[in-house]
């Protein structure tokens, strides 16, 4: 997908549920977004959740669909030394890649307003993005490198100079964040990279952009980064209010999906099918007169 001439998109999930969500809506990959995934779990998005809660989750989402992931791995959970053995975890739980920002452990949401956004060391980040890259296993395990500048305010050149290592250090893509309201910062970013990898943006908080725009200035692939979630959060909200308020489940049964579709996306006609398979037809009594 990173290297293919047409635009790409991720789309966020959080859990298997999600993941298989995203899947039946024809998506080609999924974004195991770390606000996301944080979320869920009732904790700040500042690694509160442990690496290995994590991969805990991205395992589930990993064995929920047969689609790509890509890991929102913040800064690779601390130095070189975490983010190496992150990918070889990553990689026995057949997940397809992991994106490493060029912050400082533990993280800050890209997207709390008036926090500080320090910046990792840029020769530190680029050879962490070179440990990874050298310790995989798998050729086609992607990681994505990506660049906070805009987000500290450090600007353009700044933002050029830390693609530019992590490129030369072996980054598949490099993942450009901005959270002004418009495109500019991206748009300038593509002006000046000379498409020395792909580019991959997150229009979070420049979503009136037309996606046209991102396939004009050469955009490789777009994440949407965390709308599952918020959706499905706020889907609770209303439910829960509801149901508290009218202390009957008469107005809210028709607004959820029926029981029988959760069946359907745990995939139950499978175990259905696998114990006709693998269980004895004859009743356990049968069985012992038999014998």
């Amino acid at each position: 997908m990173l290297q293919s001439q047409e635009l790409c998109f991720l789309m966020e999930a959080h859990n298997g549920l999600s993941a298989r969500i995203v899947e039946e809506a024809g998506f080609g990959g999924v974004w195991a977004s770390g606000l996301s995934i944080s979320a869920q779990l009732g904790v700040r998005d500042s690694n509160e959740a442990s690496w290995t809660q994590v991969l805990d989750v991205v395992e589930f989402m990993a064995d929920a669909t047969s689609l790509p992931i890509l890991l929102d791995a913040d800064t690779g959970y601390g130095n070189f030394n975490n983010a190496r053995r992150l990918v070889r975890k990553l990689e026995q739980r057949g997940v397809a890649g992991c994106c490493i920002e060029d912050k400082l452990f533990p993280k800050t949401n890209s997207l709390l307003d008036d926090r500080t956004q320090p910046l990792a060391d840029i020769k530190e980040f680029a050879l962490k993005i070179q440990a990874c890259k050298e310790h995989q296993t798998d050729p086609d395990f992607c990681v994505v490198a990506r660049m906070e500048a805009f987000i500290a305010g450090w600007g353009l050149e700044e933002a050029l100079k830390r693609a530019e290592y992590s490129v030369t250090a072996g980054a598949d893509a490099i993942l450009v964040h901005s959270k002004k309201s418009d495109s500019s910062d991206i748009e300038a970013f593509m002006r000046h990279w000379n498409n020395k990898a792909p580019v991959i943006i997150v229009p979070t908080k420049y979503y009136t952009v037309p996606t046209g725009k991102f396939r004009k200035i050469g955009v490789s692939t777009v994440i949407w980064a965390n709308h599952n979630m918020r959706a499905s959060a706020k889907a609770m909200q209303e439910t829960s209010a509801k149901i508290f308020k009218e202390q009957s489940l008469a107005n809210v049964e028709i607004e959820v999906i029926p029981v029988k579709e959760v069946f359907r996306l745990q995939r139950e006609h499978e175990l259905k099918e696998a114990e006709e398979r693998y269980l004895p037809s004859e009743k356990p009594d049968e069985q012992n007169k038999s014998i």
